[in-house]
């Protein structure tokens, strides 16, 4: 359940999704609600990269993620990579060990049409509005064993923990069943 006595990073103006966003934050949280889904969030200014997340947070504590929203060199699949924030990954060879051959990042627009999110805010949460099932999902084994798990909760302002229990728990309720794999090796 969304705890609101959480202390606040900063004081930012709480997120709605824009006219071309399909979820808010506010519907999503309902939705965790509604999956029995224990959640935790917190606001802070907008943050676009690892290091700037890492500056914000504090002494936040959990495991954070990088998400790599991947498509194959026709563009006909699409991948979310789920990742430790410091994980290092070479694209060559997690795209041949998804099955992608070679991948690259997906457009801004392609991020909108099919997460429904903006640049800076992509999270696996964002699959609620993938109903289509078009997107493919890989969670890094290492991410699962962080309890909690942080997240974006479709906006870059906001930060929410849940378990990696309920992660999947979720990804599931979506139609999403995650590849698991060790990106460390």
């Amino acid at each position: 359940m969304k705890d609101d006595s959480e202390p606040r990073l900063a004081d930012a103006a709480e997120p709605a999704a824009g006219p071309d966003l399909p979820t808010s934050p506010e519907t999503l949280f309902r939705r965790l609600d509604e999956l029995g889904i224990s959640h935790r969030s917190v606001t802070h200014p907008p943050v676009f990269t690892v290091e700037e997340a890492k500056a914000l947070r504090g002494d936040l504590p959990g495991g954070h993620v990088k998400n790599l929203f991947l498509r194959n060199k026709k563009g006909d699949a699409m991948w979310l990579v789920v990742a430790l924030e410091d994980r290092e990954i070479d694209l060559k060879a997690l795209g041949e060990r998804i099955g992608a051959g070679r991948v690259s990042f997906c457009s801004a627009e392609r991020l909108r049409t099919y997460l429904g999110v903006l640049p800076g805010s992509v999270t696996p949460l964002a699959l609620i509005n993938d109903r289509e099932k078009r997107v493919k999902v890989v969670i890094d084994k290492e991410l699962l064993e962080q309890n909690p798990v942080n997240v974006h909760p479709l906006v870059n302002t906001m930060t929410t923990a849940i378990s990696p229990e309920d992660l999947l728990r979720f990804l599931e309720a979506t139609g999403h069943s995650p590849e698991i794999i060790d990106l460390a090796g």
